[in-house]
């Protein structure tokens, strides 16, 4: 983990505005090392790492949000998962040409944005807008509008350097008035990529609010997780038929699961399955047979 990539949180003194600056420029290289996607996908996910950072700091529970672009275009899947830790990991799945220059319309055609809330204590929540804006940003404000009428900007830059963001919200039950919040997005907006991304978060803060009254909280660090794991596979493998289980060992001699996120290979011989149906037997679990 880069000292890079922490989340900083602030409130304003003088307007119910909270704000949230985040940097996850090694976060995003761990994401993109065992894959080779276009430029234009890479960058895309970077700007989903920032923003599904800044979302998952909008939470007041333990659980996960997970960001999804689903359509009809070449790249038909593109997909974060965080949580309230700051545990991040993504994927996407490119099923056609993308030009360098591609924006995300033409990359994604038809689709919409889904964001999916899961917290370990309660319901689960989703929410899906079409792609309107012509930004990642633009797409989720107008998320935000729609699911929590709460004004939110989001400010997102990559560059080759890396991958920042801003969050700015007016916080929940809470009047501001909409100058006060229009001040603040206009003084974020005059950030630039190399600020947001170079610079320690304390001084991009005083370079944007130096006439502003705010406090800045401890950060919280934020990096790549993936939650793979040979006995989550164990698990999956429970599910499949017996039949199929053995008619893929007779043929291949092994089971070889792959991860999408992380590229780890989890393998499996006539010996594993056998553990694995041995433990089910033993707490009753009968799916292997």
């Amino acid at each position: 983990m880069s000292v890079q990539d922490q989340l900083h949180r602030y409130l304003f003194e003088n307007a119910a505005v909270r704000g949230e600056l985040v940097n996850v420029t090694q976060t995003w290289r761990d994401v993109l090392k065992t894959h080779d996607y276009p430029a234009p996908v890479q960058q895309l996910l970077g700007e989903m790492l920032v923003a599904t950072s800044l979302l998952t700091a909008t939470l007041k529970f333990d659980g996960d949000i997970t960001v999804q672009l689903q359509g009809d275009g070449p790249l038909s899947l593109a997909v974060i998962n965080g949580n309230n830790r700051q545990e991040l990991r993504g994927v996407a799945r490119v099923q056609g040409d993308i030009a360098p220059e591609s924006s995300l319309k033409s990359m994604v055609g038809n689709g919409y944005l889904v964001i999916t809330i899961a917290p370990e204590k309660g319901e689960r929540y989703q929410g899906v807008v079409g792609l309107e804006g012509e930004t990642l940003a633009e797409c989720l404000e107008d998320y935000f509008m729609r699911s929590e009428q709460l004004p939110t900007r989001l400010f997102i830059r990559t560059s080759d350097k890396g991958a920042a963001g801003i969050l700015l919200q007016v916080l929940p039950a809470q009047e501001t008035s909409k100058e006060d919040f229009n001040h603040l997005a206009t003084l974020t907006e005059t950030v630039k990529a190399e600020e947001l991304i170079e610079l320690p978060a304390n001084e991009v803060l005083w370079r944007l609010y130096h006439q502003e009254e705010a406090t800045v909280y401890d950060p919280q660090p934020v990096m790549f997780k993936c939650t793979c794991s040979r006995e989550r596979c164990g698990e999956v493998l429970k599910t499949l038929p017996q039949a199929e289980v053995d008619d893929i060992i007779e043929e291949d001699g092994e089971i070889d699961m792959h991860c999408d996120y992380c590229g780890t290979h989890y393998v499996y011989d006539a010996v594993d399955i056998a553990a694995i149906r041995n433990a089910s037997v033993s707490s009753g679990d009968d799916r292997l047979h």
